[in-house]
């Protein structure tokens, strides 16, 4: 028999979490350094990136009880990132940097590296010498969010096929009552 509330959390685990936590890592150093403290962007960017992170961890918790809560999470941190996203390229236009072509030697250089803390991120930033600070950290950052909203997508992807097969915990539930009814 299924077990009522199946195995849940474990988000630390995952790699979207692991990603978006340096991602709001780097964002708030970036912010601090490049956007004005007194400014809504400021706080829309910091708040954007803790989105992307805290709504995994918290789909994660509630996915024991709510498929359905943990996919609306998971969705709502992609679609955080997404956000931040836009706030990084908006940066890059406004100081008219470019935006990193996909198949651009650096971006795959920093994937590569799988770094895991905003410190290795820095020391990356610091030997791009043929950019920018700003431009380097930007794209560098636009690349790690791509990295973990394509990690998202085959989360939810994967969720949405749990859910199918599987069901959601009144599904469960009712079974568990049914079965129980059953049994001598």
């Amino acid at each position: 028999m299924d077990k009522l509330i199946p195995k849940h959390g474990g988000f630390r685990s995952l790699k979207s979490f692991q990603i978006a936590r340096l991602v709001f890592d780097i964002t708030v150093r970036f912010c601090d350094r490049f956007i004005d403290k007194r400014s809504r962007t400021h706080d829309q960017m910091v708040q954007a990136a803790r989105s992307g992170v805290q709504n995994i961890a918290e789909g994660s918790q509630a996915s024991g009880t709510s498929k359905k809560t943990e996919l609306k999470l998971t969705n709502v941190a992609r679609a955080s990132l997404e956000e931040l996203r836009l706030d990084y390229e908006d940066f890059l236009r406004q100081h008219q940097l470019p935006i990193w072509d996909p198949r651009d030697l650096r971006r795959q250089d920093l994937i590569r590296k799988r770094f895991t803390t905003a410190d290795e991120f820095a020391q990356w930033v610091k030997h791009q010498q043929e950019s920018s600070l700003a431009e380097s950290a930007a794209n560098g950052v636009l690349t790690l969010i791509n990295v973990a909203c394509s990690l998202l997508n085959k989360q939810l992807q994967a969720q949405a096929d749990a859910f199918t097969k599987e069901g959601g915990f009144t599904e469960r539930l009712y079974r568990t009552r049914t079965t129980n009814r059953k049994s001598p």
